[in-house]
């Protein structure tokens, strides 16, 4: 597990949420002598994406920077979505982020029995009665803003409610032939008081309650008795539960629980380029459009990861984007830009040819090699040197050569003179062809006084290259990712986002030459004048080392 100082918790960085907590916890406020007590509370139904990371910051930094403390819960309310894999993979994914709950991980459906015997309670109040209609006819009957919802059974007694409940309960009922719903206000302006449904049949089978329960808790139920239950002091959503409030707090106030939460909304995260629906990616999953929930393509937290993204540039990310009340989209460019400036600060550099052409130096001795000394990275001294074997037979890439160069071109042409990075500098003398006129072979000429890059008579020398020896070249192959769509807003374009889907997000590139230490390569590399790469597993069959490109040296994406 990768392991770094947590970004975030700067004390310099205020924002609206922190604001109300301050004030909560201040002499005078609703918490005062209070800890500060938050939750993440994701549902096991899919993986977490960049957009669960924000929450994450949100819900773990405001108890930290309060010296409070925060849950994981998992919201495991709906058996026929959940599953083990995903709670695995959420825990690790928090975890990897940077964040830990100690011993205060939890479950929706450890609260189960709490949660009828609420419902109970609010039935034997006349605050709940079981309604048939079927989904099809409450949304029929839900009303406008100028007629009020129509609920048929609202009067039905409380001893027949009661007696359906349990029935419900212990399996009678097909699912969706019945509901719970609490008896609020039908001409609420709110529709999300319009008598909402508590509770719904399902008789699928649970992944950790099993076939006990035949009805399930709906979320806006479930959730403020489960902050309630937890101590929680500041229920930190996202906007779209900012109707859902009153009907949090109707709950948290007809309930017998001691605990009084407060819900404060903040706007979640979009992004261009991608879609956060667990829906949307899921099916990407399912239809093998990508490899899997970890595909390096993917905005998941698992799919970063691979990708090569460090936890400190998702969490600086998420800082500098900051938190309020209002709807935004960031630009995908702003995440490659927080993990390229801290790599550009801490990755080692190596010298890798994606496309090799031989260059043969005609003057340097053949048999002869040497070792030379090239830093690992410029920006730290303390990363130290690496040595790097030279001889007469090199790969270079062919884009470096050009017979007849365009104006502006620097590198491999007869007559110039070009530096090897950290070698000599060499004069091109020409190259050979083969029968299709397809250039194999560069030529060129060395200077013996320029050992090390660095010219002796103080001529100028305005192309430097990166290159390979042949004989100790490590093969490789390279897997350059690209953004997944074209479209800026797959989630709201007028086709099917599937159709938006950028053709070119990855290419494989398979026999590229390395320098020998990649060999057993590990973490991340900006490989010269191409990228920032991260090693990665290899297909089945497959013994190559495999290096994702994270992010380019700057931003080449071509907007469509």
């Amino acid at each position: 597990m990768e392991k770094d100082n947590i970004a975030g918790e700067n004390e310099s960085v205020n924002n609206f949420v922190y604001d109300i907590i301050r004030e909560d916890v201040s002499k005078g406020g609703r918490f005062y002598g209070k800890t500060v007590h938050t939750r993440f509370p994701p549902e096991p139904n899919g993986y977490l994406h960049i957009g669960h990371a924000k929450a994450i910051c949100v819900d773990f930094g405001a108890a930290k920077r309060f010296k409070g403390i925060c849950n994981l819960r998992m919201d495991d309310t709906n058996p026929s979505k959940e599953d083990e894999e995903y709670v695995k993979a959420i825990k690790e994914d928090v975890k990897w982020l940077g964040f830990d709950w100690d011993d205060r991980f939890y479950y929706a459906s450890e609260y189960f029995d709490e949660m009828y015997g609420y419902a109970v309670g609010l039935i034997k109040k006349g605050l709940a009665y079981v309604c048939d209609l079927t989904p099809q006819q409450m949304k029929e009957n839900r009303g406008d803003l100028t007629h009020p919802a129509v609920s048929p059974r609202r009067d039905r007694s409380i001893e027949e409610s009661l007696d359906l409940f349990e029935r419900m309960k212990n399996g009678e009922f097909e699912d969706g032939s019945l509901t719970l719903r609490a008896k609020i206000d039908l001409s609420s302006g709110n529709f999300n008081m319009r008598d909402p449904v508590i509770y719904r049949i399902s008789n699928s089978a649970h992944h950790r309650t099993g076939t006990k329960w035949h009805i399930y808790p709906m979320y806006d139920f479930a959730h403020p008795i489960e902050d309630a239950l937890e101590g929680i002091t500041h229920s930190l959503c996202t906007l779209e539960f900012e109707d859902h409030r009153p009907l949090y707090e109707w709950v948290i106030n007809n309930i017998e629980c001691e605990n009084k939460p407060r819900q404060i909304e903040f706007a979640r995260l979009g992004i261009n380029y991608t879609v956060m629906s667990k829906r949307k990616l899921k099916r990407l999953v399912d239809e093998k459009i990508v490899s899997g929930w970890d595909d390096p393509r993917m905005p998941t937290i698992s799919g970063l990861r691979r990708r090569g993204y460090t936890p400190s540039s998702i969490r600086t990310f998420c800082e500098k984007i900051g938190v309020s009340k209002v709807i935004s989209t960031v630009d995908y460019g702003f995440l490659e830009h927080c993990i390229r400036e801290e790599l550009n600060l801490t990755a080692k550099r190596a010298m890798v040819v994606l496309d090799p052409i031989k260059l043969i130096v005609t003057n340097y001795p053949e048999g002869k090699t040497e070792e030379l000394e090239v830093e690992n990275n410029p920006n730290d001294v303390s990363a130290g040197t690496r040595r790097v074997v030279f001889s007469r037979e090199i790969y270079i890439e062919s884009s470096d050569f050009e017979e007849s160069p365009r104006k502006g071109y620097f590198r491999f042409y007869p007559g110039n003179e070009v530096r090897l990075k950290s070698a000599y500098i060499v004069r091109c003398t020409g190259c050979k062809k083969d029968e299709n006129g397809k250039v194999t072979e560069v030529y060129a000429e060395y200077d013996p006084l320029t050992r090390g890059g660095n010219t002796h008579d103080g001529r100028k020398v305005k192309g430097t290259v990166q290159w390979v020896d042949v004989k100790s070249a490590q093969d490789v192959e390279i897997r350059l990712y690209d953004r997944l769509f074209v479209d800026s807003d797959p989630e709201h374009s007028d086709k099917d986002f599937i159709d938006c889907i950028n053709p070119n997000s990855i290419k494989v590139l398979k026999n590229c030459k390395a320098e020998s230490g990649l060999k057993d390569a590990k973490g991340r590399y900006q490989f010269m004048r191409i990228g920032y790469f991260c090693v990665d597993k290899p297909d089945e069959n497959n013994t190559s080392v495999v290096f994702n490109r994270i992010v380019s040296l700057k931003d080449s994406f071509i907007k469509k």
